[in-house]
């Protein structure tokens, strides 16, 4: 079977975002990037208030690729047996039995991943690492392609446990929905008034479909000008001011294949500069851990983000080339 291109990877997530956009209105910038993850194996932080669609969100992505999908209400007295499975003794058979839990999945939503307990949190933490969980002394695959959507609620904080750095950085992109505007929201009404368009929504994507995209995304030719300026921003970040924990080399990891996803995506064989400037604030802002002063100053990681992007020299993009 002949290789496919970035031609290929275009089509397909246009005709994923046309799909979504049957069921959810506007955002197509945050269907954009949760493709960029599907795309580079990511996972994704979803911050926002409740109510502006970020359940609807996934489960229409999981519906348009036929994919098993899973959701989780995290909530204090949430174990962490109760996301990866449990044992349990068979009477019939006389034998213990592994019962897979809800990660067993294609799409793991994790409502609200902010009210369990870093404990429970922690059990996520292989799982989305290595794709795989290991629980009463033996480790399981997980199925492919295993993402983590998980909603966190940035305004209430009562009743909350921060996400620790170490689950932060696990995220490829977070991604804010924001309210629709005024004309989208009177067609959310229209669109919704006789039922939930979802229940009809059909997949134009399958499983076995996206191996062979995510291997044309790994082709992406990234140019050794622009390699460096996805480098220097990272590095950029740790030395930022105002800033106690700058990005991990995760982060490049992420911010090079999200470029290459971002650029097949737009039908191009190799990434430009704007592509990495784009995803720069989904992938580091999540990721900077800023200091005290900072938030004494309101100073934000959208700031900082936004400074990088002004101080790190971009390539010229006439002297990058464009690779095979």
């Amino acid at each position: 079977m002949p290789e496919i291109g970035s031609t290929a990877v275009a089509q397909a997530a246009a005709r994923l975002r046309e799909n979504v956009a049957r069921v959810i209105v506007g955002k197509q910038e945050a269907v954009t990037l949760l493709t960029v993850a599907l795309l580079c194996e990511g996972h994704v932080l979803l911050e926002d208030v409740p109510g502006v669609g970020k359940t609807m969100l996934a489960r229409s992505l999981a519906r348009s690729l036929d994919l098993r999908f899973q959701r989780v209400q995290f909530t204090p007295d949430l174990l962490p047996s109760d996301i990866t499975g449990i044992a349990f003794f068979n009477q019939k058979s006389q034998e213990f039995q592994f019962r897979p839990g809800p990660v067993f999945t294609n799409v793991l939503l994790a409502d609200e991943i902010n009210r369990a307990t870093p404990r429970t949190q922690s059990a996520l933490l292989e799982a989305m690492a290595e794709r795989q969980v290991t629980a009463e002394g033996e480790t399981r695959a997980l199925p492919r392609p295993f993402l983590v959507l998980a909603t966190e609620n940035p305004i209430e904080l009562e009743g909350t446990f921060p996400l620790p750095e170490a689950q932060l950085d696990r995220f490829l992109l977070r991604v804010d929905l924001g309210y629709p505007t005024r004309d989208e929201e009177r067609l959310i009404a229209r669109r919704f008034q006789f039922g939930s368009p979802l229940d009809s929504l059909a997949s134009v994507l399958g499983a076995d479909d996206l191996p062979d995209l995510i291997g044309a995304v790994r082709r992406v030719h990234v140019a050794e000008p622009v390699e460096g300026y996805i480098v220097d921003l990272v590095r950029a970040s740790r030395e930022a001011p105002g800033v106690a924990l700058g990005a991990s080399p995760r982060a490049t990891l992420a911010l090079f294949r999200g470029s290459q996803a971002l650029a097949a995506i737009n039908g191009r064989s190799f990434v430009l500069p704007d592509d990495v400037k784009r995803l720069a604030l989904p992938v580091l802002g999540h990721r900077l851990i800023l200091t005290s002063q900072s938030h004494l100053r309101s100073q934000s990681a959208t700031a900082v983000v936004a400074d990088l992007l002004e101080r790190v020299p971009a390539p010229v993009e006439d002297a990058i080339p464009a690779g095979t």
